[in-house]
């Protein structure tokens, strides 16, 4: 029996906030069935719902069994690509998700800790990524929406139930066709997001322990 080919999943949204399209659905389906550093890509959407999402999540770990999980969201008025690293036990809706629910000042799981880290490598990954050209920054707030309720799942499921998995998220800007609809608003090719995101998993997929340098913020 031949050895089953490791899996990295990448997961992005559905669209919401009134937008028709979103970069990180379309950067899950580019790079599905892709082959990095050894790993065959699985690309999936979420609902944006809080109530669907982490179910959906859920099914995609325990189906695909992958070796690193990396979620990608939408964060439209940023500039470069978000490399989150702090996953906050906190929902607090500033509008509705994509099944009209605006939940407030709850928890994302119950009786769990008030925050995960990413166990991604971040600053090899930043550092990848400002290499290449590609604008990028370590992000300490991945909000209190669907984003943050993923990232913090995810995170609680690997901690807590595939120790062995490494996994994170990341924030990409509005695409030019978005950003034409929010004068003044950033944004980065379909193209330079593709290849953002192909890089970080080319980074985190062959880096065992990160880079070790000043990557914070004073503000």
């Amino acid at each position: 029996m031949s050895k089953r080919e490791p899996i990295a999943l990448v997961t992005g949204f559905a669209p919401f906030g009134g937008e028709s399209v979103n970069p990180s659905q379309l950067i899950a389906q580019a790079l599905h069935g892709q082959t990095i550093a050894g790993h065959r890509v699985v690309g999936a959407t979420l609902p944006t719902e809080f109530a669907s999402s982490l179910l959906v999540l859920n099914d995609l770990l325990k189906r695909h069994r992958p070796a690193l999980v990396l979620a990608v969201g939408q964060a439209g008025g940023r500039a470069e690509i978000s490399l989150e690293r702090i996953a906050v036990n906190l929902i607090d809706a500033r509008i509705p998700d994509n099944a009209g629910a605006q939940p407030i000042d709850i928890a994302v799981v119950e009786n769990a800790p008030n925050a995960y880290f990413s166990t991604l490598p971040l600053k090899a990954m930043l550092a990848g990524l400002q290499d290449a050209g590609i604008p990028a920054v370590l992000s300490h707030s991945a909000g209190t929406f669907v984003c943050n309720q993923v990232f913090f799942g995810l995170a609680h499921a690997l901690q807590t139930r595939r120790k062995r998995v490494r996994g994170g998220f990341v924030h990409v800007p509005y695409l030019p066709e978005q950003a034409a609809h929010h004068p003044g608003a950033p944004s980065l090719t379909l193209a330079v997001l593709i290849k953002a995101v192909q890089l970080c998993l080319q980074v985190a997929l062959t880096t065992t322990t990160d880079a070790h340098y000043a990557a914070g913020t004073t503000h």
